[in-house]
C-alpha cells in the first residue's frame, strides 16, 4: 500500500510529461484541422456553383459539392490522428471503411451502379431538362435526374423511371440538343396532276408560314416522294426551333396541311380519291 502511492504519482507525471511533449503535435493538428475544414468549406461552395451552372438538377449538384466537402473534412481527420503518432488508428479506420465499401457495394450492386452512372450524367450528359428524348424505347420530356433513375413524362402524359445505368449503357436520341428539329409530313397526288404547279403552290405556303424557320441551312422545302400504282406523293419539309417556338408541333403541321390542301383545291390539282377495282367474270355453264 505504501508503494502504492508513488507508484501513482510517478504514472501520473509521466502522463503530464507526456502530455505537454504531445501539445505541439495537437496544436498543429488542431490548426490544419481548422484550416482544411475552411478549404472544404470553400471546395464545396465552388464545386456547388460550377455544378448549377453546368446541371439542370440542383439536388444533384447539392449532394456531389457535399461528397466533396466530406472527403475533405475525412482526409482532415486522419491527417490529425496522423501528426499526433495515432497512425495505426488512421489506418485501421480506412481498412474499415474500405471493407465496409466493398460490403455494401456487393449487397448494393445496382443501386452503386445507378448512383455513379447519375455522376457520369451529371458532368457529362447527353440531354437537358425539358429535352425530347428517346432513352430505352421511350420517348418523351425530360423531368428530372436522380441519384437513381432518369424521369421522362411521355406524350400520353405517363412517367417513365429509367434506371441511370442504363441510359449511360444504351444510345440515347436528343431531338432538341441545339433547338432545331426537322419535321416533314406528305401530301398525295393523282398522276394526272400538274406536279410542278403543285409543287410551287406548296413551296409558297412553306415561303409565307411564319412559324418555321427560313435561315440558310434551314430553308424549307418540297421535294418528291415515294410513288404508288395509283398516286405520286410530295413531301414537305421544314425546320422549327424548339427553344422560341410557340406553337405545338401538331398545330403547326395541321396548319401547314391544312393550306396546301387549300391552295391545291384552290388550282383545280387533282387530288387522289378512294379507287375500287372491279372484276368482272364471264361464267360459263357446264354442260350436262
Amino acid at each position: 500500500m505504501e508503494n502504492l502511492l508513488p507508484d501513482l504519482l510517478a504514472n501520473m507525471q509521466a502522463y503530464y510529461y507526456g502530455f505537454v511533449a504531445l501539445l505541439p503535435k495537437l496544436g498543429l493538428a488542431f490548426l490544419i484541422m481548422g484550416l482544411m475544414v475552411f478549404i472544404a468549406r470553400a471546395m464545396r461552395q465552388f464545386t456547388h456553383k460550377r455544378l448549377t451552372k453546368r446541371m439542370d438538377d440542383p439536388l444533384l449538384a447539392t449532394f456531389i459539392s457535399n461528397l466533396v466537402g466530406m472527403a475533405v473534412n475525412i482526409a482532415a481527420v486522419l491527417l490529425a490522428l496522423s501528426i499526433v503518432g495515432l497512425g495505426g488508428v488512421a489506418i485501421g479506420i480506412l481498412s474499415t471503411a474500405g471493407l465496409g465499401a466493398f460490403v455494401l457495394g456487393f449487397a448494393f450492386k445496382d443501386i452503386g451502379e445507378n448512383f455513379l452512372a447519375g455522376i457520369v450524367l451529371a458532368f457529362n450528359r447527353p440531354f437537358r431538362i425539358g429535352d425530347t428524348v428517346e432513352l430505352g424505347g421511350f420517348r418523351g420530356k425530360v423531368v428530372a435526374l436522380n441519384l437513381r433513375d432518369t424521369q421522362l413524362k411521355t406524350f400520353e402524359g405517363k412517367d417513365i423511371f429509367i434506371p441511370n445505368s442504363n441510359v449511360v449503357k444504351n444510345p440515347v436520341v436528343n431531338d432538341s440538343l441545339d433547338g432545331f428539329l426537322r419535321d416533314e409530313f406528305i401530301i398525295h397526288l393523282n398522276y394526272s396532276a400538274d406536279l410542278e404547279k403543285a409543287l410551287a403552290l406548296m413551296q409558297q405556303v412553306l415561303d409565307r408560314s411564319e412559324d418555321i424557320l427560313h435561315q440558310e441551312g434551314r430553308l424549307p422545302d418540297v421535294i418528291y416522294g415515294p410513288m404508288s400504282p395509283t398516286t405520286i406523293s410530295l413531301v414537305a419539309r421544314y425546320w422549327r426551333n424548339t427553344f422560341t417556338t410557340t406553337v405545338p408541333v401538331t398545330t403547326m403541321k395541321q396548319r401547314l396541311f391544312d393550306q396546301m390542301q387549300a391552295a391545291l383545291k384552290a388550282a383545280d390539282i387533282a387530288l387522289p380519291a378512294d379507287l375500287s377495282e372491279v372484276t368482272a367474270k364471264k361464267l360459263q355453264k357446264k354442260q350436262p
